[in-house]
């Protein structure tokens, strides 16, 4: 019965994209993407740790003793919005067949020992202060947002759970953000702009209005005066963000929407917008590297589809950045269900959140 469902719902995918028809996050399609973190969150291995060992004994430690919660899914940031794509299913999709399933799942994982744990590793060893900045940070805080703004009992414990790891990501991205000299512009995990982007969001809804005007001021100063963007080189081999696009993103949320218009139209030339259309070649879709660009084009659509909405009807891009998102999506989708652990150990949580978009 599972197989026959796996090939009805890979079926339905293929017709979307070939009829680039754009897809919907409907109860089967959120039940199969719900399968992946589901399946990775408890297993261990493959595992990739990037974590800095002091001495030979914390060397030796596995994934779950340093880790005891978000130790799945390869890495720790992808075991983080994982959580986050479970919760948001769960919030937005009542009626989900494996709704149970997901329930015992984050009650396994958000509890108050596990999150205390998780919080004491970010200042137990000497450079973890700098771990997962700020990729991590930022879907750890989408995570705690999400929570927030449910009004649900499981909810509100899974919160208040959550908070110990919640406050110490927040005080080191709060030293670290007055000090950040120069924006991390590159199409993978470090990139600034897509940090602050989730930042600003959490910081909007909490109405924290320090971390907000920091937030606001270190936006415009890396990217106020950006004008003629080289989006022409975009991307990188294994880019899952577009650089410009993550820059535009934030942008659109900083400034005034008639200064936002004037700022993107001298941010991006002709030849750079072609570029930044034009569908990624994806050559070995079972390379952990190159499958990062099956998450480009949901990267891409969600930042174009905000931006879109910004734009007023008579703008050239409006209506270029909607038709090309919705090309983004119809062709990904399918892709998700055509790889192995590269890719289904993350692509899921970007799938949800590009159509939600």
């Amino acid at each position: 019965m599972r197989k026959i469902l796996i090939i009805s719902v890979l079926a339905f995918l293929s017709l979307l994209a070939n009829a680039q028809v754009v897809p919907t996050l409907t109860a089967e399609v959120a039940e199969k993407l719900s399968k992946m973190p589901l399946g990775c969150i408890g297993q261990e291995f493959p595992n990739k740790t990037s974590h800095v060992a002091n001495t030979a004994v914390d060397g030796r430690l596995l994934p779950s003793e340093l880790h005891p919660a978000f130790y799945g899914c390869l890495d720790w940031h992808s075991s983080v919005h994982g959580h986050w794509m479970l919760l948001r299913l769960l919030k937005t999709i009542p009626d989900l067949k494996n709704k149970a399933e997901i329930i015992a799942q984050l009650n396994a994982t958000l509890t108050p020992e596990k999150m205390r744990a998780e919080a004491e590793y970010f200042t137990r060893y000497q450079v973890a202060n700098t771990y997962e900045r700020t990729y991590g940070w930022a879907w750890l805080l989408k995570l705690d947002q999400e929570l927030y703004t449910w009004d649900n009992p499981e909810a509100k414990k899974w919160y208040t759970a959550l908070q110990p790891l919640t406050q110490q990501i927040l005080k080191l991205w709060k030293t670290y953000l007055p000090k950040q000299t120069y924006p991390n512009r590159t199409g993978v995990h470090p990139n600034t702009a897509f940090g602050l982007v989730f930042a600003l969001d959490w910081a909007r809804t909490f109405k924290d209005a320090e971390f907000e005007k920091q937030i606001d001021e270190k936006a415009k100063a890396f990217y106020l005066d950006n004008t003629a963007t080289p989006a022409y080189l975009e991307p990188d081999g294994s880019d899952f963000f577009s650089p410009s696009l993550e820059i535009a993103d934030l942008m659109r949320r900083v400034l005034p929407n008639k200064e936002f218009v004037k700022w993107l139209n001298k941010f991006y030339e002709e030849k750079s917008i072609k570029r930044i259309s034009e569908m990624p070649i994806i050559s070995d879709i079972n390379d952990y590297q190159g499958v990062h660009l099956v998450g480009l084009s949901f990267t891409r659509a969600w930042c174009m589809r905000g931006i879109a909405k910004e734009l007023p009807k008579n703008h050239k891009l409006k209506k270029q950045f909607e038709v090309t998102a919705d090309r983004f999506l119809a062709n990904a989708l399918p892709l998700i269900f055509a790889g192995n652990y590269g890719g289904d150990h993350w692509l899921a949580s970007f799938a949800v959140y590009a159509l939600e978009k």
